[in-house]
């Protein structure tokens, strides 16, 4: 089984408290990348039974942000940039594949790639980014504990 990252509590995708969140949990797969199933509830839809465009780019820009924690699970990223395409629509409902990589590490800047991927193989959306290590300073006021950034323990029915 991949290795399962960290979650935190408040964090509108993974956090596990946050009552209005997606509350995602994000594995290292074996080929490098980020993975996480979701299930976009229909309280997120644009057209009945589709899944909004934002919170599919929101789920690419932590799924980017989290493909470099794959080799350093305390190497946080911020999105500089972000291009999505819109392949399909994507149905809610309905449970989809998130996947993202870091394409190229040039040290403090990186490119990755993601896309979501629907239960037949499709691939509905795609996003590339250009992300930038956090500034050292953001990173040294961060109090994990306090935000309750650590591994859970999945529960009956987590991917």
């Amino acid at each position: 089984m991949a290795d399962l990252q960290p979650n935190s509590k408040h964090c509108f995708v993974c956090g596990l408290e946050n009552p209005a969140g997606l509350k995602l949990r994000f594995f290292n797969s074996a080929d490098g990348a980020v993975r996480a199933t979701l299930t976009v509830a229909d309280h997120f839809q644009s057209y009945p039974g589709i899944a909004h465009g934002g919170i599919l780019a929101t789920v690419l820009d932590e799924a980017m942000g989290r493909a470099a924690m794959v080799a350093d699970p305390n190497r946080f990223l911020m999105t500089l940039k972000m291009e999505i395409r819109y392949r399909q629509p994507v149905p809610t409902a309905q449970p989809v594949t998130v996947a993202a990589r870091i394409d190229a590490d040039r040290g403090r800047r990186l490119e990755a790639s993601g896309q979501v991927i629907l239960s037949d193989g499709t691939v509905a959306v795609e996003a590339r980014g250009l992300l930038a290590e956090m500034p050292s300073e953001m990173v040294a006021g961060f109090d994990a504990e306090a935000e309750g950034w650590m591994v859970y323990p999945l529960e009956e029915g987590d991917d």
